[in-house]
Parts: C-alpha cells; structure tokens; sequence
C-alpha cells in the first residue's frame, strides 16, 4: 500500500532479505528512488498470504537515484525592436498608454527571411557552450513552442542545426506561455525515470505571425524570442529542481485562444456533386483572441496558489527563494503575484519593458539576462510559473547551478 507521501509503504505482509532498490512519487510528483537494505515488499493480492519473489521476478525497477540541476542557458531575439510609438502610427494608441497598462516600451518582431528555429538554434548553441557541453553528448532536445515554423514542429531541425551526429530524440511541446515549464518538468522526468544525461529545454515563439496589427488591446503586448537551458543529470544529492505544480483549465479557452479556421475567400475544386463540402478549404489560424480581463483574474487567483504549492511540496516558504521569475506578460500581473505571495519587488526578475510577452520564451530569456549580468548566482533558488492560453499553468522551485 502508498502511504500519505506516496512512497511504498513496508507494512504488508510477506518479505524477504535482499538489497534492492525500491521507489516511490514523491509529494513533488518526481520519483524518488530509496535503497532498502534490510527488506523487500512483496505484495500478495490476499492479506496475509506469502508470495515470495525470486530476483529474477522481481517488478521493483533497479533506478539509480538521480538528480537534475540546470548548468546552461541562452537566449536569442530578432533584430527589428518596435516601440510604443512606431505602434502609435498604425493604431490609436500611444507609448503612455501602453507602457501604463502593461509595463510594456518595446518588443522584437522577425521579418524579412529570419525564422523561429533559427533563434532556437542560436539559444541552444549558448547555453550548451556555457555548460561547455558538445552536441554530440545531447540526449533530448524538447522544443516548447506554439507557432513553430512547421506544422509538424521544429524540434528535429533544431538537431539537425547542431549537428547532434547520434540523433538524439526531439520533439515539440505545445503549452503557449506555460510550454517552458512543462519543458522543464519533463526534462527531469526523462533524466530521472529514462536514463537521460543532456537535455535541452527550448522555449521559443513567433506570436507576431498571429497577432492583428489594428487590434491595440493585443498588437501592443507580444514580441518574439527564443530562450533554452541545459538541464543535466547528477547526483541525487545535488538535486537543483524541487518541485511542481501544474494544472489545465479547458473552460478558460474562450479567453485567449487562436482557432483554426477556413479560408472564405479561396476558391476550392467541385464536388461535382459527389461529395458535399469536399474537397474542404484551406484552413489557417485566427489571429489572437484575448479577454484581458478574464486573463488577468485567472492569473492573480491561480498562479499564487500554484506556486505556494509547489513551495509546500519542496518544504520552502516564500521567503527562502531568492528569486521570483514569472512569465512576462504583463507587468501588473507580475506586481500582482508578488505581492500576493509577499515577494519584495527587489527580488522579482522582470524584462519585459524590453521584449513584451514572447510566450514561452520569456522565461529563459528572462533567465539568461539575469544569470549573464551577475543577479542570478549559482546556488540561487528560483521560483518559476508560467500561464496563459489553454487555459493552463504551472510552477517549478528550481535551483541555477
């Protein structure tokens, strides 16, 4: 049986003396992996009666107990900046209006022939070369994007960009503005149940492409970028990501979403008759659609609880993290949740003035700014969350270095 912890407990019947390992979900939600050295569970579907296992039966996996610790990171934005006031000629709209409501005085935007996977690639190049590790010794690449340059996503091109030569596994996760974190949950997840060593988490997003220009309520808040970190395996003992929390909300879709939809103006072959409606139109994606609103009672409700959870789970308080780096949409929500949670504002990171919402990339690359100009020390405890469409969010309490 689990006991409250989630680990197994040792009060049922039947054992046997062997050294093995046995494991458990920890209240983190990470497996946790404990050698026993004086007995071995053996469960039995009827209390009380013996079902001794030999080793070659035994179903206890034989994990190595194992941390991960985030060792790189780097970032990568477009060259074009647009102010407030190169905005304030295209829509009625001007730089104290906007820099009042969202904090917000410039954004990077691509244009021309640059692509989202080049910028991928170029964070993923800086932060494997401040953790001095080759692309060759990269066992997962995790791209954590919603408007990759793909349909089918733009992870393996990101590989194939590093000249990855053992062709490491790679692929994309879609979460919007919370990919990030979900990209760093399932990097432990791979290092600590699959034997991974050197994975990278890249958070990176083009929202420019589906964003109305004429629309101020959403034009003036998104920019694009590209962020990643290395996460690598270590010793238990050396463990730097504590904890998490995550959560989805389907209902909060109508809030902020960008729907597929069909081309009205294309002209489609006929039926002739045969089929009614095929061969379909095109379809394409929606520009954003935002309730600013409902987003923003959303966040200031859900993400102080998720982050005083995943505190909860790492045994820490408000007060023993160093940092507060939440994804960068606007700077009244940043301010919001951290009052909520009591955090002085000394100790909140926040770029966004410079960059805007750049999605799931405003973590690392909010990260990486810090690290690269001396506010974030190695052994500092950082708690992140990310938010946003879906609807869905999550925290993680990380340790850099």
């Amino acid at each position: 049986m689990a006991n409250a912890s989630g680990f197994v407990s040792s009060s049922v019947p039947s054992v046997r003396l062997r050294n093995i390992p046995s494991f458990g979900v920890s209240r983190s939600g990470f497996c946790q992996f404990v050698r026993i050295t004086k007995r071995v569970v053996s469960c039995s579907a009827v209390e009380g009666v013996s079902s001794a296992v030999s080793p070659s039966e035994s179903r206890i996996p034989r994990f190595i107990n194992k941390g991960c610790k985030l060792v790189g990171c780097g970032s990568a934005v477009p060259n074009l900046m647009i102010s407030n006031d190169d905005l304030a000629k295209i829509v009625e709209t001007s730089d104290e209006w906007i820099s009042v409501r969202t904090g917000i005085c410039n954004r990077r935007v691509l244009s021309g022939e640059d692509g989202l996977t080049g910028l991928a690639v170029e964070a993923a190049k800086k932060a494997l070369n401040m953790a001095e590790v080759d692309p060759d010794d990269v066992d997962l690449i995790l791209m954590c994007s919603s408007t990759p340059d793909d349909l089918f996503g733009s992870a393996t091109q990101i590989q194939r960009a590093l000249g990855c030569k053992r062709n490491p596994l790679a692929y994309d996760i879609t979460a919007a503005c919370s990919g990030f974190v979900l990209g760093l949950v399932s990097a432990a997840c791979h290092i600590r149940g699959g034997g991974f060593q050197n994975v990278l988490v890249i958070g990176a997003d083009a929202l420019s492409r589906y964003v109305d220009w004429t629309d101020r309520g959403t034009c003036i808040l998104f920019g694009d970028a590209a962020g990643a970190v290395l996460v690598q395996a270590c010793d238990g003992s050396e463990d730097g990501l504590f904890s998490f929390d995550l959560h989805s909300d389907g209902e909060g879709q109508k809030y902020l979403n960008a729907l597929v939809k069909d081309d009205e103006t294309e002209h489609v072959l006929g039926s002739n008759g045969s089929v009614a409606g095929f061969p379909p139109r095109r379809s394409s994606y929606s520009h954003i659609q935002m309730n600013g609103k409902e987003v923003f009672r959303f966040t200031v409700r859900c993400v102080p609880q998720s982050i005083e959870s995943a505190l909860e789970k790492a045994g820490l308080m408000a007060s023993d993290v160093d940092w507060l780096l939440l994804h960068q949409a606007n700077q009244r929500i940043i301010d919001a949740v951290a009052t909520r949670l009591g955090v002085p504002p000394e100790r909140v990171l926040s770029n966004l003035a410079n960059y805007g919402n750049t999605s799931a990339a405003s973590i690392p690359l909010a990260l990486d700014e810090a690290i690269r100009s001396g506010k974030v020390l190695s052994g500092h405890t950082i708690a992140v969350a990310g938010f946003g469409a879906g609807l869905t969010w999550g925290s993680a309490i990380v340790r850099w270095g």
